[in-house]
């Protein structure tokens, strides 16, 4: 008997979806509600202007720097200046810094790397602005999982400024290109979180260009990470 399209096309709907080995029934696949909007009246307060994405922010009492090269630069001490003057800013609340970090700096020396006990990184130095100047790209660590990663680069005027802070587990950081990926586990253990990170040359900032899922093991070959292993497919 003929059948015109309409009536072909209602009997594989009612029948189900078709593979390989023909059709299937997928049996009641339950009912599709709208997605509810929780707390709608309510909204955040904007963020102060010493909070607002998107600022590079100059880091006070330190020298500028001539040659406009940071490798001559003690990290240890740009670290401590930003510290100390986000932790003046904030009153120890923690909206710029966390409130451990100028304890933690405390534990450093006048040596160059800081001494035995001092939780600042060893420097990695990479351009990520495209201009050929190096940035410094360094990590306090806050506790034993806890860090906060900084980017410092230094201006046509000699002047560092950090161009990027980001409070997190710090389970890998890369560098490729004018690229900084950061990698850090979810509440789902079977997945990371991946924020890559871009140079933009209005804001003068690194700024947020892509956030992923991974489902892989940890980066390698990573500077400012631990425990890291590459992931193959």
């Amino acid at each position: 008997m003929y059948r015109t399209p309409a009536v072909l096309a209602l009997a594989l709907a009612l029948a189900g979806c078709a593979d390989v080995e023909g059709l299937q029934n997928d049996g009641d696949m339950g009912t599709v509600h709208a997605p509810q909007s929780l707390w709608r009246d309510i909204r955040p307060d904007p963020p102060d202007p010493d909070q607002r994405p998107g600022t590079a922010s100059v880091v006070p009492n330190l020298p500028t720097v001539p040659d406009l090269r940071l490798r001559g630069v003690n990290p240890v001490s740009v670290v401590r200046a930003d510290v100390e003057s986000a932790t003046e800013q904030d009153g120890g609340t923690g909206r710029l810094v966390d409130p451990r970090a100028g304890r933690r700096m405390a534990l450093c020396t006048q040596a160059v790397d800081g001494g035995p006990d001092c939780p600042v990184r060893p420097a990695v130095y990479h351009d990520l602005t495209g201009n050929g100047r190096e940035e410094l790209i360094t990590a306090l660590d806050l506790d034993g999982r806890l860090s906060e990663l900084r980017v410092y680069t230094v201006q046509d005027d000699g002047r560092i400024a950090r161009i990027l802070s980001r409070r997190a587990v710090l389970e890998g950081v890369e560098v490729a290109a004018e690229h900084l990926a950061v990698r850090e586990p979810t509440s789902n253990p079977a997945y990371f979180a991946v924020s890559d990170y871009v140079w933009d040359a209005k804001t003068r900032t690194m700024n947020l260009s892509q956030l992923t899922l991974d489902d892989c093991a940890s980066l390698t070959g990573v500077p400012l990470g631990t425990g890291a292993r590459r992931c193959t497919r």
